[in-house]
């Protein structure tokens, strides 16, 4: 392809990208834009969480993943104020019948643990009919005399107890020593909350078993339903969370083992009082079902130690399906192939489930991790149906085909951003210009067909090495070719990228005119000129001729100062605000230059080579040039020397024959372009 063709292919091609991504301005696009992302947030964000609390099936999928962090808590020390009395198998069989339990065994009971000086006792036992009066009225005395905090089961529920069972409930337990025993459950019958209490058919407001055993120890708690922070169990795994006697060993026990603790006394035994738990996601039979008077113990434990629930709550939850419906919606909003698209949404559930297992694990904190995800999936699907297959095949077309003639990066810019396409961009950039001396007097000494081999091969060469520190290459303009750096993507690095790129450049034009030379063509120096500066870059032109550009000031100064490499005899020169931003590179100083048509002057810098083996020479060099910015007499001595170690060195020599006619300092004032 001839430099002309590609240089109409490249702005027809850029004239029709701009018809086909429709670059033309259209007032309050983007706003249009964000609010579609906002409604497609919060209909993702609305519809998943109705979804997961209205289905069965997603509720049951929240809770079991939320179960089966708890199933797997760590382990943590056996808690050290609360002791569980289990009625157990053993000890209903030393009495002549099963139910209801010996009343002068309870009565007995409560009495030696009332002898151990507990902080409180509170019995998960119903008294809701009599048996053998004497035992009943020793029971009922214990429980009226007792001089330690008090609570018991009560129950005014009339699909359990009848009006007669009631009555009898009501002169057996007093008042004050009521507690409701029920259990929060969710939809699926399993224990999740501790129950707050209520308003009995009497009008008295009862605490419910948990919070009954707080209120005698003077602690304050929430009348409301709060989620269970179940215990791990200790490290030994024979161990309970909580240290657990058969009532009928306790008379055998140490007293200290119950002397200042919170006493829980209720059955263990069969399939009585067993409830479904947390630990049933994980663990069948008696692990999973747990006993009542243990599912107390744990709500009295959290109670007495103020430990909060393990959830965020509902608007930690919300905030968090919030956040990863914004993440839905930005993946399927990103240009890239469905597939990778697909693979960075699995990736993000990947590391949120990953970090709510964690998260448990290690600091107790669960947060939802079903409903997020499908938030995520949901605002994925409604982005990526809304954006529709035809462009995305567009975009593609537009891709494949316009990164053939400009920068494959131009093109992700203009359809991502396609304002900065029209109305430009200011930012600061680096600017690299390359020409070939003596490229018209080659051009008439070699044939049509291998000039043009040539300056493609070169050219070829030129680019790959721009693109490899990822360079925009803007244009060609004959054998000279316009390069930016940062833009259209940020470099923070423009500059260095710049320099190196342009110290590279200079390596392959050195190798590829030798090459050609030894083939007896002609093929001349490349000079290169780089300047760092503030333009204006955009998309410029007519719909029949456009290019994606650079304009300003700083374009025109970085074309000026390839053109000095002719008077200095070097091949690259850089400005001063270049070098300052390439603290590792290696620069000389040539002169404070005043180019034509300014009244301002700039400092021209030539990028060394690896300087490490010419380390001395530089050195000098500096020292010369310090005394010729000087005006320092010993300039002239100075130059001498170097040009007498190394007459090649045309920098030295063009400074020394400045010196010889008279002239001083380093200032030059160029007459020409």
């Amino acid at each position: 392809m001839s430099r002309t063709s590609h240089r109409t292919d490249q702005r027809t091609a850029l004239a029709v990208l701009r018809d086909l991504v429709g670059l033309r301005s259209r007032p309050g696009r983007r706003a249009r834009k964000l609010l579609v992302a906002i409604a497609l947030v919060v209909a993702g964000t609305l519809a998943v969480t109705l979804a997961v609390h209205r289905l069965a099936f997603l509720l049951y999928a929240e809770q079991f993943v939320a179960d089966l962090r708890v199933s797997l808590l760590p382990t943590e020390p056996q808690h050290p104020d609360v002791v569980i009395v289990t009625l157990t198998e053993d000890t209903l069989a030393m009495f002549p019948y099963r139910e209801p339990v010996d009343r002068g065994f309870l009565a007995d009971l409560l009495h030696l643990l009332e002898s151990r000086a507990p902080r409180a006792i509170a019995m998960d036992i119903l008294f809701d009919q009599p048996t053998e009066p004497g035992k009943d009225e020793r029971l009922r005395q214990a429980i009226v005399g007792a001089t330690v905090p008090l609570s018991i089961s009560y129950v005014d529920d009339s699909a359990i107890v009848n009006e007669d069972q009631k009555a009898f409930l009501d002169g057996f337990v007093p008042a004050s020593d009521r507690a409701l025993a029920n259990f929060s459950e969710d939809p699926f019958d399993t224990a999740r909350w501790i129950f707050p209490g209520r308003t009995t058919s009497d009008g008295r407001y009862l605490y419910g078993f948990a919070r009954s055993v707080a209120a005698k120890l003077g602690i304050a708690t929430p009348a409301r339903d709060i989620e269970i922070a179940w215990r791990g169990k200790p490290p030994d795994r024979e161990a309970l969370p909580f240290r657990q006697f058969p009532a009928h060993t306790v008379a055998l026990l140490p007293p200290e083992w119950f002397r200042d603790k919170v006493i829980l006394i209720g059955a263990d035994y069969s399939i009585t009082d067993r409830h479904r738990t947390p630990f049933a996601a994980v663990y069948e039979g008696a692990k999973g079902f747990l006993p009542g008077i243990v599912i107390h113990a744990h709500s009295v434990a959290q109670l007495l130690d103020h430990r909060p629930p393990y959830g965020l709550g509902r608007w930690g939850n919300l905030a968090i399906v919030c956040a990863l419906a914004c993440l839905g919606a930005l993946i399927g909003g990103i240009e890239l192939e469905v597939v990778t698209r697909i693979a960075l949404a699995f990736a993000a559930v990947a590391i949120l489930w990953l970090g709510g297992f964690t998260l448990f694990h290690y600091g107790t904190v669960m947060i939802e991790l079903v409903t997020p995800t499908l938030a995520l999936a949901m605002t994925l699907w409604l982005t990526e149906s809304l954006g529709g297959r035809e462009a995305r095949r567009q975009r593609e077309f537009i891709r494949a085909t316009f990164s053939r003639y400009v920068s494959p990066k131009v093109v992700k810019e203009m359809i991502e951003k396609p304002s900065l396409a029209i109305e430009g961009n200011r930012r600061e950039m680096t600017f690299l210009f390359t020409d070939v001396a003596g490229f018209t007097t080659m051009s008439e000494a070699i044939g049509t067909q291998e000039l043009a081999d040539v300056l493609n091969a070169y050219l070829d060469g030129v680019c790959q090495v721009i693109l490899r520190y990822d360079g925009t290459v803007d244009k060609f303009i004959g054998d000279a070719v316009f390069a930016i750096f940062n833009a259209p993507t940020d470099q923070p690095d423009h500059a260095e990228r710049a320099v190196r790129c342009g110290l590279e450049i200079d390596r392959f034009a050195e190798g590829f005119r030798a090459m050609q030379n030894v083939r007896n063509v002609p093929f001349g120096v490349t000079r290169i000129g780089i300047h760092t500066g503030t333009a204006t870059i955009g998309n410029f032109g007519s719909l029949q001729r456009m290019e994606y550009t650079a304009l300003g000031d700083a374009v025109n100064t970085a074309s000026r100062l390839e053109g000095l490499n002719k008077y200095f005899g070097t091949r690259i020169c850089a400005s001063a605000a270049t070098r300052q931003q390439c603290p590792t590179v290696a620069f000389r100083s040539l002169g404070i230059i005043t180019l034509k048509g300014k009244l301002s002057s700039l400092v021209a810098y030539e990028p060394l080579h690896d300087a490490a083996p010419e380390a001395d020479y530089w050195q000098r060099y500096d020292r010369a040039y310090a005394s010729l910015e000087s005006r320092d007499p010993r300039a002239l001595e100075l130059f001498e020397r170097l040009h007498d170690e190394r007459p090649a060195d045309p920098c030295v020599a063009m400074h020394l024959e400045r010196l010889q006619s008279g002239d001083t300092g380093a200032e030059l004032v160029m007459s020409d372009k």
